[in-house]
């Protein structure tokens, strides 16, 4: 009973640590600007504003760099699913020379810092005349996402039964139409994971966007607001945390969305209809 009781406590002040700087930043972002450094400091505001979020969308190009971070994020994720699963299935069903080899090749392209692929990046981009983009964005998530999803798809695919395939190929389905009806329905787990990941990945990386575009129309949230809020002399903390709540807000819509259909999928295309 005491073992359990200290247990609760224990995990009760993970959780507390870890959600009070949640609590703060939504409670700082609705706080009028004469509180914000008031000593001693307010718990909870005196009075409750939405002026720093009215502030954010009309006087700031923080709408711009919303959309840009939505379609960023979308896209890579929808690059990264595609090649991974294509991927993952090449690795795991056929067999040829230098396989395993080549899973490991992938493996150690995501061990690399991103700073090292940062310059040849920049480089080939700028040759291609793509830099300064939303695509080249897309292309440079693409090179870290890729390798991860990868092999954490390949886990997944390790795990289907071959012998579900080999029945419906038996049954008369082509290759692809055994990968459509009965692998990707079991792998739909591993697919919603993947694409959580690659878009929580992509929606805060931060160093690429820094690197590979300086122009507001092609800025994401992550290098957009610091470049708009914060510089050498001064902060803006109460449309920073104004802004720090709205960035959170599509992550947050996107795991409780996709949470639900992280267990869909096992068993679905298993059973011959």
């Amino acid at each position: 009973m005491i073992r359990r009781v200290a247990f609760n406590l224990f995990a009760w002040g993970i959780v507390l640590a870890v959600a009070f700087p949640l609590f703060w930043m939504l409670v700082t972002s609705v706080k009028p600007q004469f509180e914000l450094f008031r000593r001693p400091p307010t718990f909870l505001p005196e009075t409750w504003t939405l002026e720093h979020y009215i502030r954010l969308i009309q006087d700031t190009p923080f709408l711009t760099y919303f959309k840009n971070s939505i379609i960023l994020s979308t896209a890579t994720t929808l690059v990264v699913v595609a090649i991974s699963t294509l991927g993952a299935y090449s690795l795991v069903r056929f067999k040829y020379r230098g396989r395993e080899s080549l899973a490991f090749l992938v493996l150690f392209t995501y061990l690399l810092p991103s700073v090292v692929l940062i310059i040849p990046l920049y480089l080939m981009l700028v040759s291609m005349g793509l830099s300064n983009t939303i695509f080249s964005l897309v292309i440079a998530y693409t090179t870290f996402a890729l390798p991860y999803a990868l092999w954490l798809l390949r886990s997944f695919m390790a795990g289907i039964p071959e012998d579900l395939e080999s029945a419906a190929l038996v049954d008369g389905a082509s290759r692809m139409g055994a990968f459509v009806d009965v692998i990707l329905p079991q792998l739909l787990p591993g697919i919603i994971s993947t694409a959580l990941f690659t878009f929580i990945l992509s929606w805060n990386e931060y160093l690429y966007a820094l690197v590979l575009v300086n122009s507001d129309s092609a800025r994401p949230l992550t290098t957009g607001v610091m470049n708009m809020l914060v510089s050498s002399f001064n902060i803006e903390w109460s449309l920073l945390m104004a802004a720090s709540v709205m960035m959170s807000v599509p992550l947050i819509i996107v795991f409780a969305f996709l949470q639900s259909y992280l267990t869909r999928g096992f068993g679905a295309g298993g059973v011959k209809g």
